[in-house]
């Protein structure tokens, strides 16, 4: 997006490079990352940088509205509502497409939101990796006024709390057969906190435990990485704890904030930087340009279920309409000029909240990049200059 720059790491660039890069993040932990990185990241001008940071600060206007949760109080189903809920999220991923307004300027428009986790470790250590095989300019950041250190502490702050690590668990369903289990392995370094699956949890009466190494071990609070749309699907996997009983446990990323913070309330979103949205159940009329609109279903997770050729007849096909939102396709720009193309590009802001804050603070960020119509890394592992990777932002 800063043509100098660009042109300097595109010119400095090589196959070589890239290959020690990947050969990097692969020894560290044995293991090869299982989506595609992309060759380069992606530099950002204070212009876009500061509408960034706006357009997710407008969104948060929303968020801490005194009766947010009241407005999305439907969003959660009554047969996966966990009890012990917290006043707020404790973490917040907002998605933008990079577009360009009417002046040809650079602009963020929300693609999607979600009160769950990300990769908030391994988006640090992916950064480290770029500015330890690439050119990175001094005066750009991957984070938003953290230093390493400081990020490291406010994570630990977010995730540990006041408790011991060892009574904390990033728990998802069978870890180390997910794609983004890289995660897993930076997130254990960092903070020193096991990774169990859903399977291991332990219930006795009210109290969780785990194993670890051998011995039975409180689980006081929980890392939660758990998909329901991704659970309820697994009947196979036995488990004594199905995330909905009344436990004594504190949740990083409660449950229900999933279903609260996401598509759900972008049809209350109304700024520059949200395309227009409606619930498909309240729509009095089809619009007639359905070329421009996409149909997505609220909670499925990495553009699963998206319809982007929109047809009348997938409104009738529909068995659930109130659980879709059709909103406005935004046209991607050409952000990135690689040596074979040009490539459009997603950024998401990672946010981190105390329970005793009122906001949420904006931390680092992570980043997608593109060929094709969809986004995803999944969506684009035979192309290069696209797949995973993070922003640095000028400073």
């Amino acid at each position: 997006m800063i043509p100098s720059i660009r042109s300097a790491y595109n010119a400095s660039f090589t196959e070589e490079k890239y290959r020690r890069f990947l050969e990097d993040m692969t020894n560290e932990f044995n293991y090869e990352i299982e989506f595609r990185v992309s060759e380069t990241p992606v530099f950002v001008d204070k212009q876009l940088k500061e509408r960034l940071i706006s357009a997710g600060e407008e969104i948060i206007d929303v968020l801490t509205r005194p009766d947010f949760k009241q407005l999305s109080e439907k969003a959660i189903p009554d047969h996966l509502r966990v009890p012990n809920e917290d006043n707020h999220t404790s973490l917040l991923a907002i998605d933008f497409a990079i577009c360009k307004d009417d002046k040809g300027d650079f602009i963020p428009q929300l693609i999607e939101l979600q009160g769950f986790a990300s990769l908030y470790g391994y988006q640090e250590w992916l950064a480290d990796k770029y500015r330890t095989h690439f050119d990175i300019p001094d005066n750009f950041d991957n984070k938003f006024g953290y230093s390493h250190k400081e990020y490291l502490d406010r994570l630990k702050q977010i995730i540990i709390g006041k408790q011991r690590p060892e009574n904390v668990v990033l728990l998802e369903v069978e870890p180390w057969k997910q794609k983004t289990q890289i995660d897993f392995y930076v997130t254990r370094k960092y903070l020193g906190i096991e990774v169990i699956c859903l399977s291991e949890v332990i219930v006795e009466g009210r109290n969780l435990f785990y194993l670890k190494d051998g011995n039975k071990t409180p689980i006081k609070r929980i890392y939660n990485r758990v998909i329901f749309d991704e659970l309820v699907q697994r009947d196979d996997l036995k488990r004594q704890f199905n995330m909905i009983e009344d436990v004594d446990v504190e949740w990083v990323a409660h449950p229900n904030w999933f279903f609260r913070i996401s598509k759900y309330i972008m049809p209350y979103l109304k700024n520059k930087f949200v395309p227009e949205t409606y619930f498909v159940n309240e729509l009095t009329n089809i619009p007639n340009d359905l070329e421009n609109w996409v149909l997505k279903p609220l909670f499925s997770f990495s553009g699963q279920g998206v319809i982007f050729d929109v047809k009348r007849e997938d409104f009738d096909n529909l068995k659930d309409p109130e659980n879709f939102i059709l909103q406005r396709k935004v046209t991607y720009a050409p952000a990135v000029v690689s040596p074979t193309g040009e490539v459009k590009c997603e950024i998401r802001l990672l946010y981190l909240w105390d329970e005793n804050e009122k906001r949420p603070t904006l931390a680092l960020n992570l980043g997608r990049m593109s060929k094709g119509k969809m986004i995803g890394v999944r969506y684009n592992a035979n192309l290069d200059w696209v797949g995973g990777t993070t922003y640095f932002l000028e400073k």
